[in-house]
């Protein structure tokens, strides 16, 4: 009689997965801070989820721990952390003022960053690398939330800004479903060696966030916000080609047409 062999039992990578439930608890604590009505240190947890949510990645492929599990729950965690989160917070600071306008407004950003997310997972083998199909999710969340963190350290109220957060809300999510290119970073490699005056001059940026945080952040996600539509009118200008992406999300087939 043969031996037949013993099936394996797959395990779950600790150490990305570890990043990626860090960001997503930031989210709930932004969560549970907002109906405390502590609005700060719910802004403070989504600003921690952004910076947790862009290392997991990264720590999956300099450890080699990438994993189909791990892909599936930081889109899930980001759904959270960037769609749900930011619209329940900026729905309980500001936009609860207008009564159905404002519960509209939030579900649109939140709906917009769950097809954001979803199309990006469906188009990430035929989307060109150098790009976002639209504005990330995180950018979009740094906008809302952003904002609401400076009026909080400048004593503005959100019933005095109620319809900028109205207006905001709705930029930053129809932005994350539009075809419009935003500059993804992704061909920076940080294992070659860069001029010194790089480093000086990531130390005068980190040197003017410390100086006030919250309109620093704001100001650089602010920029990096109408940065896309920047990229879009110059390609147009110069007739270049606008779409980042050559096939529909119908046609998922043709993967690495971009790699």
């Amino acid at each position: 009689m043969e031996n037949t062999p013993i099936p394996r039992h797959k395990g779950i990578y600790v150490l990305p997965n570890l990043f990626t439930l860090a960001a997503l608890f930031g989210a709930f604590y932004a969560i549970v801070m907002a109906m405390d009505g502590r609005f700060e240190l719910s802004a403070m947890g989504i600003f921690a989820a952004m910076v947790l949510d862009s290392l997991d990645g990264r720590v999956a492929r300099m450890t080699n721990t990438q994993s189909e599990f791990g892909e599936q729950m930081d889109s899930l965690a980001d759904m959270v952390s960037f769609g749900a989160a930011p619209a329940l917070i900026a729905y309980e600071w500001a936009l609860r003022d207008i009564g159905r306008w404002g519960w509209v407004a939030a579900f649109v950003y939140c709906s917009c960053a769950a097809l954001r997310l979803a199309r990006f997972n469906v188009n990430t083998a035929v989307v060109d690398k150098r790009y976002f199909q639209g504005l990330p999710s995180p950018a979009a969340a740094a906008l809302v939330i952003g904002f609401m963190w400076v009026c909080i350290e400048l004593g503005v109220s959100g019933k005095d800004v109620v319809w900028v957060v109205f207006v905001l809300s709705l930029y930053a999510g129809l932005t994350m479903v539009t075809n419009v290119p935003f500059y993804s970073f992704k061909d920076m490699h940080f294992k070659k060696t860069v001029p010194f005056v790089v480093l000086v001059a990531i130390a005068l940026l980190i040197g003017v966030i410390g100086l006030h945080p919250p309109s620093v952040l704001f100001i650089i996600f602010m920029l990096y916000g109408v940065s896309g539509y920047a990229i879009l009118f110059y390609k147009r200008a110069k007739g270049q080609t606008v779409s980042v992406i050559s096939t529909s999300i119908d046609e998922p087939e043709e993967k690495g047409l971009h790699q």
